[in-house]
């Protein structure tokens, strides 16, 4: 806490104990004075708590968990593509477009996806049940053309592969 504040104007009070303690376990794998080195697990761990997406609030409360400046932990959260700075829905799908999947026909699964929920990359469906975002890599070429959902890959995927995942997602 930086002098001059209060307890109560402290926002690490909005990570809950649960993920404080997950955040705990992540800064003992570094040296005592590079517990910065946690920032992003303790932006996936705060992301997760808040149904998918980060806060400013939140970002300055992980900056001033791992005593860092607020302005670090925006320039990594903005930077990576895994962390959202608005809602999303449910399921997240991120559909890989880089080269391999490209050459594998990522663009008819992304024509697909977009007819069936009747959305664009980008968007969430108006029930909150999806959203589609377009992801450089997920390192999952050998299965191009892929997906992922929370922490689920999906690979070489079809239109009819598709409507399955979907139709078994809650």
């Amino acid at each position: 806490m930086m002098a001059g504040e209060n307890k109560l104007d402290s926002k690490i009070q909005l990570i809950s104990d649960q993920s404080r303690l997950e955040i705990d376990r992540w800064i003992k794998k570094y040296p005592e004075e590079q517990k910065r080195s946690a920032v992003m697990s303790a932006l996936r761990i705060v992301q997760d708590q808040n149904n998918g997406y980060l806060t400013n609030d939140l970002m300055d409360a992980v900056a001033e968990y791992l005593d860092m400046p607020s302005i670090a932990v925006y320039e990594v959260a903005t930077f990576y593509s895994m962390y959202e700075l608005e809602p999303v829905g449910r399921h997240k799908i991120c559909i890989c477009t880089n080269i391999s999947c490209m050459l594998c026909g990522s663009d008819n699964i992304v024509g697909h996806l977009t007819k069936q929920l009747g959305i664009n990359l980008g968007q969430t469906t108006p029930d909150g049940r999806f959203t589609l975002k377009e992801v450089e890599c997920l390192g999952a070429c050998v299965d191009a053309p892929m997906f992922q959902i929370g922490d689920t890959y999906y690979g070489n995927l079809t239109a009819e592969k598709i409507d399955k995942i979907l139709e078994g997602l809650d």
